[in-house]
């Protein structure tokens, strides 16, 4: 009696049969090899055609749809026209960007990126968090005020989508989720009230950090994965790139030094208001909240291998309250005595 396949909720394609596809679809070289970089959100595949190397991600089943792609992929061109150093999507002969895969779950879709020259750091100079700096500002100064059709973070989606799917995965009468309960209403009292004619809108990038760059020789930054770019406050993009440093570099004085040349790096090459400094520490923190929202909106196919009670309790404790203090952004005194 033969069985039908049962359903899955999220599979891995083969290594074998996907650099088959790619090698005709692309018209690339005879030894066209794949090699599986990483699961998660999107799985992600290094692919070499003779001496060429390439990247092609597959995005998760209903991840994202087809016009939300094409948008990243108009953001990334843009970029690209204007010499910024991004990984870029690569056509096809025949002029299309996204393929589409017929998997076990349903049809997802795939792009071709270029491969992005150098290696990852996680400690770099001062010197490089300039031009790191420098790198973003270009890169707002052409997305200011470039519309995406794609999300526009706003503090209810930071926020209070994210915390419901905390709700999902702790108590809400654990001491850490009345602090967040807590801390999210302040965050978004603060992003509400803020001087928007002092405030940079445009596209952004959203997780720019060390593990979306590839450094290259003295002074090759280039930017990669643009998933989750959409509208927002330009500002953002700095903030979570600022906290991401509060967060690796544990000698305060180097922190300051390493920030203080990324923030004249950043001015070298794009405007930042006083009233963008001063909310940094609260979009920060809401992008944090938001992707912390994502690791438990995305369990089933990405963040089940770390994701529990006690990782979150920790992440919450070490990283989004330790930051709020150090920026004395104050919650109620009944949660304000966390370990």
């Amino acid at each position: 009696m033969s069985m039908s396949p049962f359903p899955v909720s999220n599979s891995t394609l083969s290594t074998k049969h996907l650099a088959e596809f790619l090698q005709n679809e692309y018209q690339l070289g005879t030894k066209t090899d794949c090699k599986l970089l990483k699961t998660g959100i999107s799985h992600t595949y290094l692919v070499t055609a003779d001496s060429e190397k390439l990247i092609f991600r597959i995005y998760s089943l209903d991840w994202r749809t087809k016009a939300e792609i094409l948008e990243e992929i108009r953001l990334i061109n843009l970029l690209k026209d204007n010499r910024i150093s991004v990984s870029y999507p690569i056509p096809s002969p025949d002029g299309q960007y996204i393929k589409e895969f017929n998997a076990p779950e349903g049809t997802r879709f795939g792009v071709l990126f270029s491969h992005a020259r150098g290696a990852k750091a996680l400690n770099y100079s001062a010197e490089i968090h300039f031009k790191v700096g420098e790198t973003i500002g270009k890169i707002h100064s052409l997305t200011q005020n470039y519309n995406l059709d794609r999300v526009t973070y706003t503090p209810e989606i930071l926020l209070d989508d994210s915390f419901q799917y905390l709700k999902s995965f702790l108590n809400p009468e654990q001491e850490e989720m009345i602090y967040m309960a807590e801390l999210k209403e302040i965050l978004k009292s603060e992003l509400h009230h803020i001087d928007r004619s002092q405030v940079r809108f445009g596209a952004v990038h959203t997780d720019i950090w060390f593990d979306n760059m590839h450094f290259y020789g003295e002074d090759e930054i280039t930017i990669f994965d643009f998933d989750f770019c959409g509208n927002g406050m330009l500002c953002q993009d700095l903030g979570y790139y600022i906290m991401q440093l509060y967060n690796l570099e544990k000698d305060e004085a180097q922190y300051n030094l390493k920030l203080e040349s990324f923030l004249k790096g950043y001015e070298s090459t794009a405007t930042f208001s006083e009233e963008e400094k001063r909310i940094i520490p609260y979009i920060s923190t809401a992008i944090y909240f938001f992707f912390l929202g994502i690791q438990c909106q995305r369990y089933d196919n990405w963040s089940n291998v770390f994701l529990n009670e006690i990782y979150l309790s920790r992440f919450i404790n070490l990283i989004i309250k330790k930051w709020c203090d150090y920026n004395k952004i104050s919650v109620g005194e009944n949660v304000s005595k966390l370990s």
